[in-house]
């Protein structure tokens, strides 16, 4: 049995211990070898040409340390190897993989994994002239990758004769192909315009935004055979194109989505998981945990995170466990509940029922967000869906893109943000909200009971306002004020009575900008930590939460033959 299907194997017979996430990368393994059999799936598993990389990759030396040794590959290690290469095209042979996403806990081998793929697709592959780049979002930390690369080729005077090293320029030559490799950080002009036969992009969760991997991506588009590999542990900020990556791999995983040029392996523990039982650790660690001075070793790490809690438990959980935190004293959502409100519905799912509005009105070039928040039952359980809409000033959107690191530009052609275009591009037009609400209303024949806005920037917008004919609230903005409907929304999120539309990724971006800030009698309202963390949309929500809550609802709904029949009646 070759190495590769062997751990899938095993890990599906529990022979090894692997977290749920690893298991459906095995099955996927298993499940595409029947497939090729079959003469529609267009590609075949060949084991040959996944054992020349990872032959190729136990040819290298380990330089570091007191003496040097051969590098022998873990299990897991000639899976990832011997999938992205064996997995081939049917009729070219050309590589299946095209992308990569790994990720694993600190300290399994990242930097290794790198390293060879680096050399191997610099002199190795067949491939001449090919551009190898090395990426990250600082240049240290791109050199990290690199040197890796110089390790192997130094610990080997063998290999030494095939590169020339050139640390002055972040550069190495590959002597037998002419291939360059490169390590780059967020200069990303330097790439824009190239061709990468590999692009790796290193700890893609500290990027602010996807526009290297973008830049690496776009460029493959002529080459027949080319990888641009993440390799990366979780982070901090669900905001990032890395957890966007993340919740999108996993979905292929599942079966959601179907990418068969994406290859994906993430090693980590399962939900359910108690993170303090060390014999989960290894789900995250296979490297590390695989012997009992690894675990112990984590052991005293775990006991300190524990004891200390705030930054080193989130450092813990994120690195050590490599499970993605939004972790802070003052965040306003837990963002687990938040998720498990998305839905399917639309506003055309609310036609025809009643609903409260809240607006937050921008100062200038900022958002101005509306929500409408329809209260309703269901099954005799009162829930809420929530739709938002944005507007934002024409002229401004590209500013936003670049300072917000938000992707502005797709939310406009996904219709969750209007742009304004009069009053010179530059700052929002209010008409543009009264039409959009006016339009919806009557689209949906929605019975709206009240208007709830800040006060704040609303002096230019109330005649408006009143010439919609709508009853009106002004919110005032304070603790004390906002206290009650903030924490009420938050409950009823992670009660799951809540509800909103699945495709608004620009109202679960400002759910995640939220954070708390409380008076000194302990009431709360929210706020951001950054000028550039807008939260414009939730402000809006919870404007309209302060009377949605309250309102009184038709209680013909509840009066159904089941519900006498509880009553007796």
């Amino acid at each position: 049995m070759h190495r590769t299907t062997q751990y899938a194997i095993d890990v599906i017979e529990e022979k090894i211990v692997a977290g749920r996430s690893v298991k459906l990368a095995c099955q996927r393994h298993l499940d595409d070898i029947k497939k090729s059999k079959l003469a529609p799936f267009m590609y075949r598993f060949d084991e040959e040409k996944a054992s020349v990389i990872i032959d190729y990759a136990e040819t290298l030396i380990i330089g570091e340390g007191e003496e040097k040794q051969p590098l022998i590959l873990e299990p897991f290690q000639a899976f990832i190897f011997g999938s992205l290469h064996g997995w081939v095209h049917k009729e070219t042979g050309y590589k299946r993989f095209r992308s990569s996403y790994i990720q694993i806990g600190r300290q399994q081998g990242k930097s290794m994994l790198n390293g060879v793929l680096g050399t191997f697709y610099g002199n190795f592959d067949g491939y001449n002239y090919g551009q190898i780049f090395c990426t990250a979002t600082k240049q240290k930390q791109a050199m990290i990758v690199l040197n890796e690369m110089i390790k192997f080729i130094r610990s080997d005077e063998d290999l030494d004769e095939m590169f020339n090293i050139k640390e002055y320029k972040s550069e190495i030559d590959c002597l037998i192909t002419n291939s360059t490799i490169t390590a780059l950080s967020r200069d990303t002009n330097s790439i824009d315009g190239f061709r990468p036969l590999l692009g790796i992009v290193d700890e893609f969760h500290a990027h602010k935004d996807n526009q290297m991997y973008k830049l690496l991506e776009g460029g493959t588009g002529n080459l027949n055979e080319c990888l641009i590999s993440v390799i990366t542990t979780a982070g901090f900020d669900l905001n990032s194109p890395c957890y966007e990556m993340y919740e999108y791999c996993k979905k292929i995983l599942e079966g959601v989505h179907s990418n068969d040029s994406r290859f994906v392996y993430i090693a980590e523990l399962d939900k359910d998981d108690d993170i303090w039982d060390s014999s989960n650790w290894i789900k995250a660690n296979p490297l590390t945990c695989k012997i009992p001075e690894g675990v112990k070793r984590m052991e005293d790490i775990a006991n300190t995170a524990k004891e200390m809690g705030g930054s080193e438990l989130r450092d813990f959980m994120t690195k050590r466990l490599n499970t993605w935190v939004q972790f802070a004293d003052n965040q306003y959502m837990n963002m687990e509940h938040w998720k498990k409100c998305e839905s399917d519905k639309t506003l055309e799912d609310m036609r025809g029922k009643t609903a409260v509005s809240g607006l937050d009105l921008s100062s200038g070039g900022d958002l101005t967000s509306l929500s409408l928040v329809f209260p309703y039952n269901d099954d005799n359980v009162r829930k809420y869906f929530i739709h938002s809409h944005s507007f934002i000033p024409k002229n401004k959107v590209a500013e936003h893109i670049q300072s917000d690191h938000a992707p502005y530009d797709m939310w406009i052609r996904d219709e969750l943000l209007t742009i304004t275009e009069t009053l010179g591009g530059i700052k929002t037009d209010y008409k543009y909200i009264i039409a959009y609400l006016k339009k919806i209303i009557e689209e949906y024949d929605i019975d709206l009971e009240l208007i709830c806005y800040d006060p704040h920037n609303s002096s230019a917008f109330l005649y408006d306002l009143e010439e919609l004919g709508y009853d009106s609230l002004s919110i005032v903005q304070s603790a004390r004020n906002l206290n009650d409907a903030t924490v009420d929304f938050r409950l009823e999120v992670e009660a799951g009575n809540v509800e909103y539309d699945k495709r608004n990724k620009l109202l679960t971006w400002s759910i995640t900008n939220a954070k708390t800030v409380s008076n000194s009698f302990g009431e709360i309202k929210i706020d951001k930590d950054l000028q550039t963390k807008r939260i414009d949309p939730v402000d809006a929500i919870i404007d309209a939460w302060t009377q949605a809550m309250q309102q009184e609802l038709d209680m013909s709904q509840f009066v159904t033959d089941d519900y006498l029949d509880k009553l007796g009646w």
